[in-house]
């Protein structure tokens, strides 16, 4: 007596006597999963080997207290524990080097921000300006202002960018199926809605840099109040290109540094 084969035994028959391979539900789905943890398994081992060498050659030459270490271990963790783009890192890099190192000064922190504005390039990349002048004002090792400078601001850069970098090539994948998590969803409003606060603490950082370089007792700066009002008119009311406005405050900031009324 001949049981009934099934339809699974029957297509397994006929690939075997077609000379064709046949794959049991599941097995590709198993397959898949075994291969996107070998890559992220590959893309993280590459990416801690690849952070690892910078700080192994500056603790052994410089030493682990040395500046350019401090800035490579704070601008990694920075690099992790920021969300919402370039103005929410600057927040928190300006506290920090700033307030609580000392690194530069407000000053010079607008400075970066008016300079990253003004050239090609992302805008993080003023982080690299932070470091290029932490490492200037504070040589380390006995190294000249110059190569002192030069080495953090690659740190700087390499810190930055890498860990980013990791976290787009391991996410990159599942990027349109976390978006339909309503969970995730409901995170990401949150965060969004503190990196408004955080941008805005921003601004009023910055902004009192320039209009209240002295101090809030003091007088405001006009020319920089001025300049600050006319802009914000031209891009709400006038609808000025961002390029264009910043090529004409950079004319009209080299015409008026040379009068007093306008402090820096």
């Amino acid at each position: 007596v001949e049981l009934p084969r099934t339809a699974g035994k029957e297509a397994s028959s006929k690939g075997v006597a077609d000379g064709t391979s046949v794959v049991a539900p599941g097995a590709g789905a198993g397959r898949g999963a075994g291969s996107n943890g070998l890559r992220i398994a590959r893309i993280l081992m590459v990416s801690l080997l690849l952070w690892l060498t910078p700080p192994l050659l500056v603790f052994s030459l410089l030493g682990s207290g040395s500046l350019p270490a401090k800035l490579y271990l704070f601008f990694t963790q920075a690099a992790f524990v920021t969300f919402g783009g370039a103005y929410a890192v600057l927040a928190y890099v300006n506290q920090a080097a700033v307030a609580e190192f000392g690194w530069i000064t407000a000053a010079q922190a607008v400075d970066g921000l008016g300079l990253a504005e003004s050239t090609p390039g992302p805008l993080i990349m003023v982080l690299q300006f932070v470091g290029f002048m932490a490492g200037w004002q504070a040589p380390a090792g006995g190294l000249s202002a110059g190569a002192s400078a030069v080495l953090c601001a690659l740190l700087t850069t390499w810190a930055t960018f890498l860990p980013s970098l990791t976290l787009v090539l391991v996410g990159a994948p599942y990027i349109e199926r976390l978006r339909k998590v309503r969970a995730l969803s409901a995170a990401l409003a949150a965060i969004l809605a503190a990196v408004t606060g955080v941008i805005l603490h921003l601004a009023l950082t910055f902004g009192r840099s320039v209009l209240f370089p002295h101090g809030l007792a003091a007088r405001p700066v006009l020319w920089s109040l001025c300049l600050a009002l006319a802009a914000l008119v031209a891009l709400r009311a006038a609808k000025i290109s961002p390029a264009l406005l910043v090529v004409v405050g950079a004319l009209l900031g080299l015409t008026m540094s040379a009068t007093s009324g306008f402090a820096q």
